[in-house]
């Protein structure tokens, strides 16, 4: 008869099995996008489809769930919080939902975006939809199958956002964006308004990408990522992955007419690289040492970008660093003058360019045309038009093709719909959290001031990347920061950073 420590040990066996599995899928990715011939795509969508499906039917044999019911009825879980019981929990999640999914499933829509991300790169580069439209609509298929086998109460988008953030509900994402939304249009148009303007053309001179990567990498060194156990890539559309132990890698891109699309596309980056870094490697392969869910992922990129990378205080330190990088550029602009460059607000079409204030009306956008997407309320012909006529409501710019439209963004190439809210969420956390470390650490700002980041690591590491999935996200928020995630944080934040700037009420 086994024992519920046997059980448990078996469990974290077939758990590290898994993720090596999934560290292997993890560096075919990576190769994919940064050196992969593209001869090799076929067969790459083999090699990954392969991996995808070997881990799904290991994690759900039903070995695991004998396994799982053995250890949840022993003294082992009676700590809700301890290390067994948390391993227990998210191995039960994961394990119900992966075992709803058919693994032949979970090989087609791995085979399907590789063979996808290669048209999307192609369809992107000529900003033409109709190379990407045929691999769409086979993922789109795919995943409205997945949401169908994983099962829903009212709306088969949960489905899909339970996937990226545990929990997760899409009438709560569609509450807090409301509360945004009716603070942030507001903002925009009052900015719009504002007799202020930044001058940007100091961001739009010659800034050469050897000096680019040199200037990158020292910031990324700064704020403590480990280039003995990761490095920095260029590709078509930045990521960050967890390639195994010891081995986290970062991505951006270079402009060498625009300062901004790699210097904060490395330090967005570079926040997901640090949590990475920084999770409990005694429990890798478990979730313990795994991250909670995207959307505290994407407030630690979105936090060491913005609340840092685009403070001040941080300027105060780095101006006179990018002066000396790029003299022929820059010695001619003040500190303030660049500072409020860098936090221009002006409504764009490329969102991982956006500014702080209308970057969540691009994630709003595509959350309610993904809803619409996989609702069967979109057809795929018509998604370049909707995107376009939507747009044109939020922004007021009409968008002048589709490689800066519907086109943009890597997501849908591997079927990730669900992913995006994750970012406003990240938004939304990363206000909260900077606020909770700001009142943990009253001389937070002056060390940005020297050049200081380890002391906002070290809290961040003891109060989330610690914690690896101990806590669900919204458990994890209240925890450290006395309250519900809300938009009240980050509202006030805008308001007051680029009502300052502008000279504008929010």
């Amino acid at each position: 008869m086994t024992t519920p420590q046997q059980a448990y040990n078996e469990l974290l066996q077939i758990s590290r099995e898994v993720a090596l599995l999934k560290s292997l899928g993890s560096l075919l990715n990576w190769d994919q996008e940064t050196n992969m011939p593209r001869g090799a795509t076929s067969y790459r969508s083999q090699q990954r489809s392969y991996v995808a499906g070997k881990a799904h039917r290991l994690f759900i044999d039903p070995r695991v769930d004998e396994l799982l019911n053995i250890v949840e009825a022993s003294e082992l879980v009676s700590d809700p919080f301890s290390d067994a019981a948390v391993n227990v929990r998210e191995w039960r999640h994961d394990y119900d939902r992966a075992a709803k999914v058919p693994s032949r499933l979970v090989e087609e829509i791995s085979r399907t975006s590789v063979l996808a991300h290669e048209a999307w790169v192609n369809a992107r580069r000529d900003a033409n939809f109709a190379l990407f439209r045929p691999h769409l609509a086979k993922l789109i298929d795919l995943v409205r199958e997945m949401a169908e086998a994983i099962g829903y109460e009212s709306n088969p988008y949960d489905a899909l956002l339970d996937g990226y953030e545990p929990g997760e509900t899409t009438a709560n994402v569609e509450k807090l964006f409301s509360q945004l939304r009716e603070a942030v249009v507001p903002l925009v148009q009052a900015i719009q308004h504002a007799s202020r303007r930044p001058k940007v053309e100091i961001l739009q001179r010659h800034f050469p990408i050897e000096r680019q990567k040199l200037f990158g990498q020292a910031a990324a060194i700064a704020f403590g990522y480990d280039f003995q156990r990761g490095r920095i890539d260029a590709v078509t559309h930045p990521f960050a992955t967890d390639v195994g132990l010891g081995d986290v890698r970062i991505t951006t891109r270079y402009n060498e007419r625009f300062f901004n699309e790699s210097f904060f596309g490395i330090l967005h980056e570079t926040g997901h690289g640090l949590y990475e870094q920084n999770l409990p490697a005694e429990h890798y392969g478990t979730p313990r040492g795994e991250a909670v869910g995207m959307g505290v992922h994407e407030s630690q990129s979105r936090l060491w970008e913005n609340f840092v990378g685009r403070n001040l205080a941080y300027w105060e330190h780095w101006f006179p660093r990018a002066q000396q990088m790029y003299p022929e550029s820059l010695s001619d602009a003040t500190l303030e003058e660049f500072h409020f460059a860098i936090n221009e607000v002006r409504p764009s079409f490329i969102r991982v360019e956006a500014d702080e204030v209308t970057y969540n009306l691009h994630i709003m956008l595509r959350f309610e045309l993904e809803q619409a997407i996989i609702r069967g309320d979109l057809a795929v012909d018509d998604i370049p038009a909707a995107w376009n006529e939507r747009f044109e409501q939020y922004f007021g710019l009409k968008t002048p093709d589709d490689s800066q439209g519907c086109l943009q963004d890597v997501h849908w190439s591997f079927g990730g719909f669900g992913y995006f809210p994750t970012y406003t969420l990240g938004n939304l956390y990363a206000a909260q959290i900077f606020d909770a470390a700001c009142q943990a650490l009253p001389d937070l700002e002056a060390r940005f001031r020297v050049g200081d980041f380890a002391p906002l690591l070290a809290w961040l590491k003891e109060n989330i990347y610690d914690q690896g999935r101990r806590y669900r996200s919204r458990e994890l928020i209240r925890r450290i920061t006395g309250r519900d995630p809300d938009a009240s944080a980050l509202i006030a934040y805008l308001r007051e950073k680029f009502g300052s700037l502008y000279d504008v009420d929010g």
